[in-house]
C-alpha cells in the first residue's frame, strides 16, 4: 500500500495561483532598470523579488492561515505545521536584473517536512515545471529525465563558480574534465533542463534550502536523483553545502565517484 503524503487538490491550485500571481508582479520589470540592493551575504535583491514574495505569502494566510512559510526574502513563520510552503520568488536574481531568461519562481510544499510539491515557473517564457509524486510535467506535458549513462556524454550546468570554495573548486573541476561540456549561470532552469532530459548533470554548493527544496519533486518525479556529492539523499532538514542532481542512477553514481575520489 503506498503511504506516500498526496498534496490536495486545493494546495495544488494555490501553488498555481501564487505562480501566476508572482509572474504578475516580475513581468512588468524585467529588462527594466531597477535599483539593486544587496543583502547581508552580498546577493542581489530588487523590489520584484520583494514584491513577488509578498503576494504569494499573502496569499498563503489568506487560504491557509495555519500553513507555515519558509521564504528568502521575509523569514520563516509556524515551521513546525503540518504543511510548510517555501518561496523563492526569483532564483537567479543576477540573472533577472541583467535581461537573462536563465530564472523563475520556485514553489515548494512540505508535508511534515517532506517536499511533496515543487513548481518552477519561467515569468516570461510560461514554461511552467511541476513535481507531485511520480509525476512530472512541464506545462501539464509528461516528462522525463535522460538516459545517459556515460560521463563523457553527459551535459553538466552548475549555477556559479564563486560559490565553491577551494576544494569543491578543484572536485568540480575533476568531474566537469569528464563530461562532454559545462555550462554556468543558470540557477532553477538548469533543474528544469535537467527534468526535461535536455541536461544531465547539476551540480550546486553552498546553497540554500529554498534554492533546492522546489527542484527535488521534479526531478525525482521525472526519473532524476538528488543527494549531496557522496551520494547521501537530502532532505529538508539537510545542510546544503553540496548538491548533486543527475538522471539516472549509473550517471549519478560515475559521477560521485569522480567527486569523491577528488575530495580535498
Amino acid at each position: 500500500m503506498n503511504h506516500e503524503p498526496t498534496c490536495p487538490p486545493s494546495h495544488l491550485a494555490l501553488a498555481h495561483a501564487m505562480a501566476d500571481a508572482a509572474a504578475s508582479v516580475v513581468r512588468p520589470h524585467f529588462r527594466k532598470r531597477l535599483v539593486i540592493d544587496a543583502k547581508a551575504d552580498a546577493s542581489p535583491v530588487t523590489i520584484a523579488d520583494r514584491d513577488a514574495e509578498a503576494v504569494m505569502r499573502q496569499m498563503i494566510e489568506a487560504q491557509f492561515p495555519d500553513h507555515g512559510i519558509r521564504g528568502e526574502e521575509f523569514g520563516a513563520c509556524r515551521t513546525d505545521a503540518e504543511w510548510v510552503w517555501v518561496l523563492d520568488p526569483i532564483d537567479g536574481t543576477k540573472s533577472f536584473v541583467s535581461g537573462s531568461l536563465a530564472f523563475g519562481t520556485q514553489i515548494a510544499l512540505l508535508h511534515r517536512g517532506k517536499p511533496v510539491l515543487g513548481m518552477i515557473n519561467q515569468p516570461i517564457t510560461g514554461e511552467r515545471w511541476l513535481g507531485m509524486g511520480c509525476t512530472a510535467t512541464l506545462n501539464e506535458q509528461p516528462i522525463r529525465t535522460s538516459e545517459t549513462t556515460a560521463l563523457d556524454e553527459a551535459i553538466l550546468y552548475t549555477s556559479a563558480l564563486e560559490q565553491f570554495d577551494p576544494a569543491g573548486h578543484n572536485r568540480f573541476a575533476a568531474l566537469a574534465a569528464k563530461v562532454r561540456f559545462t555550462r554556468i549561470s543558470h540557477d532553477c532552469y538548469a533543474a528544469g533542463l535537467l527534468a526535461l532530459g535536455s541536461i544531465d548533470l547539476l551540480i550546486e554548493s553552498n546553497v540554500f534550502d529554498y534554492d533546492i527544496l522546489p527542484q527535488m519533486p521534479i526531478i525525482l518525479a521525472a526519473g532524476g536523483l538528488v543527494t549531496d556529492w557522496e551520494g547521501r539523499p537530502l532532505t529538508a532538514a539537510t545542510n546544503f553545502d553540496t548538491v548533486l542532481m543527475a538522471a539516472n542512477g549509473d550517471l549519478h553514481q560515475a559521477a560521485v565517484e569522480v567527486l569523491c575520489r577528488d575530495r580535498g
